[in-house]
């Protein structure tokens, strides 16, 4: 009788697929056409306005700026090169025409291309030679005679910014907490207020560094705890097991792990971005992760004119603040977003398992966060984690997806990080 029940569902799911198939093969040839244009409009603009051409990903892997290479954390990840095209394949419009990047414009440094928005927000910490990452720091009340007990960095995830940690977990705070605790929200490198150069790859390398120099060294952190969302978890673990001897507890929500034997770049570009248009979320996930130049456009249009929207957004609804998510969709440059999305996410998947063992050995205790509507890392790749990572526990959350694991649960989930804490409380790090 159930079989019965279920077969009619499979023959729907199976219709609307084979529905699909042909809008998908359309519209991702188009795209596909209209990617290789932009390169040349791209090459020609940027050689017109900067006076050099910028290089691109559109050529074969032996294109690869020489400055580029490099090993583990250092690598950029195959999904640079490898993205299928069928204009690339057949050699039409240039694409294997190599072009040298461009760093200096009438004998000064460019920090930003003329596609990126140069307002004070966006440059900050680059023109004044400062590199440093924004760190939003809620220290404990002064007064107290002994130093904080514990420390706390909180990483965001992809197109997010400190924000996501500021606006949620910070006002949910408890008493007891803000008293013993210290806590630092960073915006990592490319994202949010903090810098974004222009000559980064943005490998996990570039972003552990920028950590380390910003929050561990810059404020003499012996231990601390790790909260991390979506791309920031797999940063977190390499961090961890980097600083195993220093590192309590590691919170990981939605996390988009794979995998070692599934953990080839593509093989994770191809499941966290397939190319499909239904449903939009995933459709505007892989234009953003398989077009080099339409996601250039989408960034030209949306993150530089960023403060025209907010203008306009005010005028809408005088009475209301943007949400915090709205300006941190607008604060990255493409090349930022771009490489980390690649080199982090994708190039990152083969290094996880290594920092697993690395965190297994030293019995460092993690914790996961998981919607089980998250369309975007799909469930399973907690399941994935735990069986790298036995001792690991999983929170599944009922009807929560990659954003409302948090937002909207704000103070269940602030409860949850809270005991997770002081259930470690008594641990030592050296």
């Amino acid at each position: 009788m159930n079989s019965s029940i279920q077969s009619p569902a499979k023959w729907h799911i199976k219709f609307l697929t084979s529905l699909l198939a042909p809008v998908n093969f359309i519209v991702f040839f188009f795209l596909d056409f209209l990617d290789a244009i932009l390169c040349i409009i791209y090459r020609y603009l940027d050689q017109f306005l900067e006076g050099k051409a910028t290089a691109c990903y559109c050529g074969s892997r032996g294109d690869e700026r020489e400055n580029a290479d490099g090993h583990g954390e250092y690598e950029l990840s195959d999904t640079l090169y490898g993205r299928r095209n069928v204009f690339r394949r057949i050699g039409l419009v240039g694409f294997s025409r190599r072009c040298e990047d461009s760093e200096k414009m009438n004998g000064g440094l460019v920090w930003n291309r003329w596609s990126d928005c140069g307002c004070s927000s966006c440059v900050d910490g680059m023109e004044n030679g400062n590199q440093k990452l924004y760190v939003a720091v809620r220290e404990p009340p002064r007064g107290r005679s002994e130093k904080p007990e514990e420390n706390v960095i909180f990483l965001h995830g992809f197109l997010s910014s400190s924000s996501l940690w500021t606006e949620t977990v910070f006002p949910n705070l408890s008493g007891t907490t803000k008293q013993n605790y210290r806590l630092f929200a960073v915006d990592l490198l490319g994202f949010g207020r903090s810098p974004k150069p222009r000559d980064s790859f943005y490998t996990m390398k570039d972003h552990l560094e920028k950590i380390e120099e910003s929050v561990i060294h810059q404020f003499g952190l012996n231990s601390f705890h790790l909260v991390a969302h979506s791309m920031g978890c797999l940063i977190a673990l390499a961090l961890a097991a980097k600083y195993s001897n220093s590192v309590k507890t590691i919170t990981l929500v939605a996390p988009p792990y794979f995998p070692s034997k599934d953990g080839a770049a593509m093989t994770v570009l191809e499941n966290l971005a397939a190319k499909r248009v239904w449903p939009p979320l995933l459709f505007g996930s892989s234009v953003m992760s398989w077009y080099e130049h339409v996601g250039r456009c989408a960034c030209f249009f949306i993150c530089r004119n960023h403060r025209i929207w907010e203008w306009i957004l005010r005028r809408i609804n005088p009475r209301r603040d943007i949400d915090f998510r709205v300006i941190d969709l607008t604060k990255h440059t493409h090349h930022s977003a771009w490489h980390s999305m690649h080199n982090v996410i994708c190039g990152g998947a083969k290094l996880m398992d290594g920092y697993l063992d690395e965190l297994t050995k030293a019995g460092i205790k993690i914790d996961i966060h998981h919607g089980d509507w998250d369309v975007v890392a799909p469930i399973e790749c907690s399941y994935n984690l735990k069986k790298k990572a036995v001792d690991a526990t999983i929170n599944m959350v009922k009807n929560a997806n990659h954003q409302t694991i948090i937002l909207g649960r704000e103070r269940e989930f602030t409860q949850d990080l809270e005991f997770i804490w002081a259930n470690t409380a008594d641990i030592e790090r050296f």
